[in-house]
C-alpha cells in the first residue's frame, strides 16, 4: 500500500475532530464551486462536482452549504473567484512532494508553502520536476469489516479497477483516472457501498522514510494540510508505520 494512502487514511481520522472538520469543509467548499464554475452546477452531468458533493456528503457537511457552494460557483450567488495552481517540492529524506491547491491570491499561497517548507525540512522545486513520479489516479476506499475481500475484488475487477488492496481497516481500490467514475458505477450495482472515492496523484515508485526523517516529514505534510489553499498533498514516501501510528 503507498505511503500516500496511508497518510490519506490519518488525515481523514484527524479531520474528524471540529476542528479539522471546519477547516475540511472549507477545503470542500472550495473544490465544490470550481467544480460548479467549470463544468456546469448538476452534479449527474458534472462528474468532478458530483465527486466533490458525496465527498462532502460523506463528511457530514449540510446541505445548504453544499446547495451555496454550488451556486457561488455558477454565478446565482456571489463568490471568491479561485485559481487551480500546483507546487512541486522536496521534503526530508529527498522525497516528492505535489501540492495542488485552489486560491484567490497566488502570492499569498506561494508564501505560505514556501514558509512551511524552508521550516520544516523541505524545498521548492521547479515546474515539472517532480510531477512526472507521479500518476493520477482513482481510489475508492470500502470499510473492510463490511465485506470479505473476494466480494470487493471480483466487484472491483469486473467493473474495470486495476487494483484492490487491504490497508489497515479498509479496502482501496485503485482504478485509472479515465475509468473511475464507471468503476464506482459498477461496484454499487454489485451491491458494494464505500466510504470515500478520490482522485489522487499516486508515485510511481516510493521512497522509505524511517527515523528522524520520517518524524519531520510527517509535521511537514501536516503543515502543508493546515494551509487553507492547500486542497490535497502527495508525496512518494513510503513512511514507516510505527511512527504514522505516533501521529495519530
Amino acid at each position: 500500500m503507498s505511503g500516500h494512502s496511508k497518510w490519506a487514511t490519518i488525515k481523514r481520522k484527524k479531520a474528524a475532530t471540529d476542528a479539522k472538520r471546519g477547516q475540511t469543509f472549507t477545503k470542500l467548499i472550495r473544490e465544490i464551486t470550481v467544480a460548479a464554475r467549470d463544468g456546469g452546477g448538476d452534479p449527474n452531468f458534472n462528474p468532478r462536482l458530483r465527486l466533490a458533493v458525496d465527498s462532502a456528503k460523506a463528511g457530514n457537511m449540510p446541505a445548504d452549504n453544499i446547495t451555496r457552494a454550488i451556486k457561488k460557483g455558477t454565478g446565482e450567488l456571489e463568490g471568491v473567484n479561485y485559481e487551480e495552481v500546483a507546487y512541486e517540492g522536496y521534503g526530508p529524506g529527498g522525497v516528492a512532494l505535489y501540492i495542488e491547491t485552489l486560491t484567490d491570491n497566488q502570492n499569498r499561497t506561494v508564501a505560505d508553502v514556501r514558509h512551511v517548507l524552508t521550516k520544516l525540512g523541505g524545498s521548492f522545486g521547479t515546474t515539472g520536476s517532480v510531477g512526472w513520479q507521479f500518476d493520477r489516479k482513482g481510489q475508492i476506499l470500502v470499510e473492510a469489516s463490511r465485506y470479505t475481500e473476494e466480494s470487493v475484488f471480483e466487484a472491483s475487477i469486473e467493473a474495470g479497477a486495476d487494483d484492490v488492496e487491504l490497508a489497515d481497516d479498509e479496502f482501496v481500490v485503485t482504478t485509472d483516472a479515465g475509468s473511475f467514475h464507471e468503476v464506482q458505477a459498477g461496484m454499487k450495482s454489485a451491491g458494494i457501498e464505500f466510504e470515500r472515492a478520490e482522485l489522487s496523484w499516486i508515485p510511481q515508485n516510493e521512497i522509505r522514510v524511517e527515523g528522524r526523517d520520517a518524524e519531520k516529514l510527517i509535521k511537514l505534510l501536516e503543515a502543508l494540510d493546515d494551509i487553507d489553499d492547500v486542497q490535497q498533498v502527495s508525496s512518494n514516501a513510503d513512511i514507516d508505520e510505527e511512527i504514522l501510528a505516533q501521529a495519530m
